[in-house]
C-alpha cells in the first residue's frame, strides 16, 4: 500500500493540476474505490504529520497544494499582491457568476447595473471563469461558469460548498448602510 501511495504522490506532484481519480485508477490498474481509499488515507497522513503539502479534492479530482497557513511565506516569494488580488468589481462579478451560473454578460450587467466587460476579462485571464457555450437565442450570448481554479482559489471542493446566499442576505440585513 505504501508503494501505491508513493506512486500517487509522485503522480500528483508531477501533474501539478487536479488529476481525476479515474485517471489515477487507470494508471495504477486499481479500482476507483481503492484509489479513493488511498487518497483519503494520504490526506489524513499529510494532516497528522503536518506536512508542508496537503492533498485537496476538487470535484472528482485530487491535487497537491500547500497549506493555507503557509500562504504568507509562499506569497512573499512567488506572487506580488497585485497580481493575485481582485478588484471589488471583479469580486462582485465573480460572486454573481458563482451563484447564478450559467449566466450571460447581459444578465450580469443587469444585476450589477453597470458594464462588466473588464471584470469578465480579468476573471477569464485568471482562469476563475470560463465560457460554457452559447444560448440559442438572438445574438447567441456566451454563458459563463466558474472553473476548478475558482474552487482552488477559494479553497472549496465543489460549488455546493459556497455559503448559502439566503444566510448571507440575512446577515447583510442586520447592518445598516
Amino acid at each position: 500500500m505504501n508503494n501505491i501511495k508513493s506512486i500517487i504522490e509522485g503522480l500528483l506532484f508531477a501533474f501539478g493540476e487536479p488529476l481525476e481519480i479515474k485517471e489515477i485508477s487507470k494508471v495504477l490498474n486499481l479500482s476507483v474505490d481503492e484509489v479513493n481509499q488511498c487518497l483519503e488515507e494520504m490526506k489524513l497522513e499529510f494532516d497528522e504529520q503536518n506536512r508542508g503539502l496537503r492533498i485537496i479534492k476538487i470535484n472528482n479530482s485530487y491535487q497537491l497544494a500547500t497549506r493555507p497557513e503557509h500562504y504568507d511565506f509562499i506569497k512573499s516569494i512567488l506572487i506580488s499582491r497585485n497580481q493575485r488580488s481582485l478588484s471589488n468589481a471583479a469580486l462582485e462579478t465573480l460572486s454573481i457568476i458563482a451563484y447564478k451560473q450559467p449566466i450571460t454578460k447581459m444578465e450580469i450587467d443587469e444585476i450589477r447595473g453597470v458594464k462588466s466587460d473588464k471584470s469578465i476579462e480579468t476573471l477569464l485571464q485568471k482562469k476563475l471563469i470560463k465560457e460554457a457555450g452559447r444560448l440559442e437565442r438572438p445574438g447567441r450570448p456566451i454563458l459563463y461558469v466558474t472553473t476548478d481554479e475558482f474552487l482552488k482559489f477559494f479553497g472549496i471542493e465543489t460549488i455546493e460548498d459556497l455559503p448559502d446566499i439566503e444566510k448571507l442576505r440575512d446577515i447583510g440585513d442586520k447592518y445598516e448602510y
